[in-house]
């Protein structure tokens, strides 16, 4: 199994200049090969592969640009299959276009051969940079480097990202029972409302920061574009940001922690939020962004993946809000401003983040209970008899066996 273990770095003056050039010629083959690819599909509707266009970088590129040779060969070539990546990608709808690359955006390149580590002395080593000082705050298990990714960010702190191979197998599945299934309901006002009564509180960052960045902003306005003053004014902005950005992902793990370390928790009800589109709402968008939902899920869907927890999403359009908990009744005149409201069928009072926790659970454990009908063999027409009857008789026959096995189906099994 492949983890990846984010440390910080350390590098020396030296190491700093090979890494500049190292992020400038990655940075140029990037933007080469998107341009070929970009004219060759706009000319001729036509793609150029990875080792085809590989082969062009050490011919055609390399001969034209002879500085090229002073850095891993190796990171060059990943940038030409990362570029490939982003491409399929985009035609596959899984992200958008890839952009030129900027060298005033977050540089990196990758190194996916010769690389090592040692914990006792805190170095890591790669191609042409050899001890380079590590914090290793955590050691990984499995003696396999796969990779390794030298990134700098806006703010001038250089990370290594390396991914592992552990020689682990995922862990099995746990049991799926009602005592040990919870409901977590994400909101604005209390981050995460789980089912059994436990609530984490929501932290927002980034408004904590807003006074010291609004301020920092003016001050960048009144500056000269490119002077020293501008550059050092840009530099804090930039550390402000990444400050926010620690706390929020250092708070996001530890509740994702919290919730997969459970003894008592083995299967995990969440719903199927479009955050994407939640964004969208200009009104919304500050706060959801500053809470890091999205973020939150992507911690816990990986990490209930390493300790064999079940997670289960449940449909957006579920009435989890609006339903009580207790009857089933549909409150469908229930609001965003009420918190706190009691149903008229049974006179329970519920506060509104809890029951849509509790409602959570109880779809999700709904839907793991469904059972698809079994088919009997005699139900359905044989391999030879489909090949030799019409095309026609073919469907009629086959939709005959489907409406009977819909009609023999239960309708709950909730």
């Amino acid at each position: 199994m492949l983890r990846a273990y984010k440390y910080r770095i350390y590098p020396t003056d030296e190491q700093k200049v090979l890494f500049a050039k190292t992020f400038g010629c990655v940075r140029v083959v990037y933007n080469w090969g998107l341009d070929i690819k970009s004219n060759l599909y706009k000319e001729k509707k036509e793609s150029i592969g990875v080792v085809a266009l590989t082969n062009r970088m050490k011919l055609e590129l390399k001969a034209e640009k002879e500085w090229l040779g002073e850095v891993n060969s190796q990171a060059l070539q990943m940038a030409i299959r990362n570029l490939d990546t982003a491409y399929q990608n985009f035609f596959k709808k899984n992200g958008k276009y890839p952009n030129f690359k900027s060298k005033h955006d977050r540089q990196s390149f990758h190194n996916p051969q010769h690389c090592s580590v040692d914990f006792k002395r805190g170095v890591l080593n790669i191609p042409k940079a050899k001890n380079i000082p590590t914090v290793f705050h955590r050691k990984f298990k499995g003696d396999k480097i796969h990779d390794v990714t030298i990134s700098k960010e806006k703010d001038g702190r250089y990370y290594a990202s390396i991914l592992v191979d552990t020689f682990e197998k995922p862990l099995p599945k746990k049991l799926v029972t009602d005592d040990t299934t919870i409901g977590i309901d994400t909101g604005l006002k209390t981050f995460a409302v789980c089912s059994y009564g436990e609530e984490f509180a929501a932290v927002h960052f980034l408004k904590e920061e807003k006074r010291k960045l609004k301020l920092l902003g003016r001050k960048l306005s009144k500056k000269k574009k490119g002077s020293k003053a501008f550059n050092e004014t840009k530099q804090r902005i930039a550390k402000a940001h990444s400050r926010v950005a620690r706390k929020r992902l250092d708070y996001l793990h530890k509740i994702t922690h919290r919730l997969t370390h459970e003894n008592q928790v083995g299967t995990i009800c969440v719903e199927d939020l479009n955050v994407k589109g939640m964004v969208r709402n200009k009104h919304l968008a500050y706060d959801i962004s500053d809470a890091g939902i999205g973020m939150f899920y992507t911690l816990l869907a990986y990490k209930c993946q390493w300790y064999g927890i079940n997670l289960v999403e449940i449909g957006r359009f579920q009435p989890s809000s609006k339903q009580c908990s207790c009857c089933g009744y549909i409150n469908k005149t229930l609001t965003l401003s009420v918190r706190h409201w009691t149903c008229p069928e049974c006179g329970a009072s519920h506060d509104r983040d809890h029951n849509a926790s509790v409602n959570i659970k109880n779809f999700g454990l709904a839907t793991l209970r469904m059972e698809r009908p079994e088919v009997k063999p005699v139900e359905c027409p044989l391999v030879d008899d489909r090949a030799s009857a019409p095309k026609k008789q073919r469907h009629r026959e086959a939709g005959k066996a489907i409406s009977k096995c819909n009609l023999e189906a239960p309708k709950s099994l909730a």
